[in-house]
């Protein structure tokens, strides 16, 4: 590991921290230092991470969902993957796309498919979509990037229409990355996988993802290109869980402290089976679901400012219990193969564990209390980066994402939503304005929702 590594994932100090032992008292003082919604040292995360009696628990994920709603309040944002080639040069170990696998149906997508898949997506009432390929950057180089990128941004479906794409593609040059930035796209993602050296380079025996060192400073390159927000994550269940989330956080800080900004989101993925995968069926470190809650509960109160992503890797019932802990961002009706909207059988990346369709999750949620969010505004008005930081890191967000959510909200009722559903949102928006105290916001955001009950649409502020 070279220096600037050490500086950024110092994993000798990582491991010492690992066998802190807490005290009851030392936990009350953290937990009660995280609802400042200033974020935890790594020390203090380390005594987190060795909690294991299920009182303690309950008091780490209490505050958990304080730190949450006092930044987010009950927001749910919603977005769907669209994977566009499962052609990959990587070799690793736990992923079906890996090069290696014989049995691949692989599949790039020309651009009249990926408009279709887009297409897909937006009649189910998406607005947000995450680009997804495997890493070959000859099968999917940025000239197909941005010309899918811009046939999707152009389409117009009724009432539908892509408002923001996320990346997930492999990692690039600084001067790849100024190129991408031109593509006006959101939040570039890019996992790590696993921050330990030595179990990186066993799961990425070869490919360009081999390489730890360049893997690792990805999100330099891509901040210091200008792109404004970048999206960070693990894959839980190759090595010791403690080790992983000490790492993430320490890159954050490192990010924090040199760029003004940390990552815009985490995606807390746990290994699942994958077709051709060698080690996905057993995980050499599983993670069950107790812990899995634990490892949410305290990302949310490290970095209280992170959108943290759950994914339908996830059981509903998972799901359902991992948003009391602080998850923020969910996917729903999702594909993980190129041409999976499309019913194509072309190999998944994993295997998903909520099936259910977007109206579905969008009715639980509504019925349980949380406020499901279309809403792309910050992108499209500039609150991104460090601006969005200044908001998101005392609270001040909320001020934004709540009117912008209700408004998103009332679109998706109108325009994609079951009768039931409908009427299950719209008494949960009726909730929710009735909870507005500001009479000056409460008119505002009632203009807004009369605006779209009218027939405008992609009003936000």
């Amino acid at each position: 590991m070279s220096k600037l590594s050490e500086q950024i994932i110092p994993e000798k100090q990582i491991n010492d921290l690992m066998e802190l032992k807490p005290t009851q008292s030392k936990i009350d003082e953290i937990l009660n230092n995280a609802l400042n919604l200033k974020g935890l040292s790594v020390e203090e995360t380390a005594y987190l991470l060795n909690i294991d009696d299920d009182e303690t628990l309950d008091k780490l994920f209490k505050a958990a969902k304080t730190v949450k709603e006092k930044i987010y309040g009950k927001r749910i944002v919603l977005f769907s993957p669209l994977y566009v080639s499962n052609y990959c040069t990587n070799n690793c170990l736990y992923c079906g796309f890996r090069y290696d696998n014989k049995d691949i149906i692989r599949r790039k997508l020309t651009v009249d498919e990926v408009v279709q898949e887009a297409q897909k997506i937006v009649n189910m009432g998406h607005k947000r979509i995450l680009l997804v390929a495997g890493e070959d950057k000859n099968a999917v180089n940025l000239d197909y990037i941005e010309e899918i990128i811009q046939k999707m941004y152009e389409l117009k479906i009724m009432n539908g229409e892509v408002r923001r794409i996320n990346i997930n593609i492999a990692p690039l040059s600084i001067e790849e990355f100024k190129r991408l930035k031109s593509f006006n796209i959101g939040t570039y993602q890019s996992f790590q996988e696993t921050y330990h050296e030595e179990t990186y380079k066993k799961m990425h025996p070869t490919g360009l993802k081999a390489n730890y060192e360049y893997r690792v400073k990805t999100m330099d390159r891509a901040l210091q290109a200008g792109l404004n927000d970048v999206g960070a994550g693990v894959l839980f269940g190759l090595t010791d869980y403690r080790f992983e989330v000490l790492a993430l956080l320490s890159h954050a800080q490192h990010l924090d402290k040199k760029y003004g900004t940390g990552p815009h989101t985490i995606s807390v993925p746990r290994i699942e089976p994958a077709s051709g995968s060698e080690i996905s069926e057993k995980p050499p470190f599983a993670i069950d679901d107790k812990t899995f809650k634990k490892i949410i509960a305290i990302l949310r109160i490290s970095v209280p400012y992170t959108g943290i992503i759950l994914t339908t890797r996830e059981t509903s019932k998972f799901r359902r219990e991992g948003l009391e802990l602080g998850i923020s961002q969910v996917s729903a009706g999702s594909k993980t193969n190129p041409g999976g909207y499309s019913e194509d059988n072309s190999t998944e990346q994993f295997t998903v564990g909520d099936h259910r369709s977007l109206d579905e999750v969008i009715k639980e949620l509504s019925e349980s209390g949380y406020l499901p969010s279309f809403c792309t505004s910050c992108y499209r008005l500039g609150r991104v980066g460090k601006d969005f930081m200044d908001l998101a890191k005392p609270g001040l967000i909320q001020r934004f994402c709540q009117p912008n959510a209700l408004v998103t909200f009332r679109e998706y009722l109108d325009d994609y939503a079951s009768p039931e559903t409908k009427n299950v949102g719209l008494n949960a928006i009726s909730r929710y304005l009735e909870g507005i105290n500001d009479e000056k916001l409460l008119h505002k955001v009632k203009s807004m929702l009369s605006r779209v009950e009218n027939g405008e649409r992609d009003i936000y502020s």
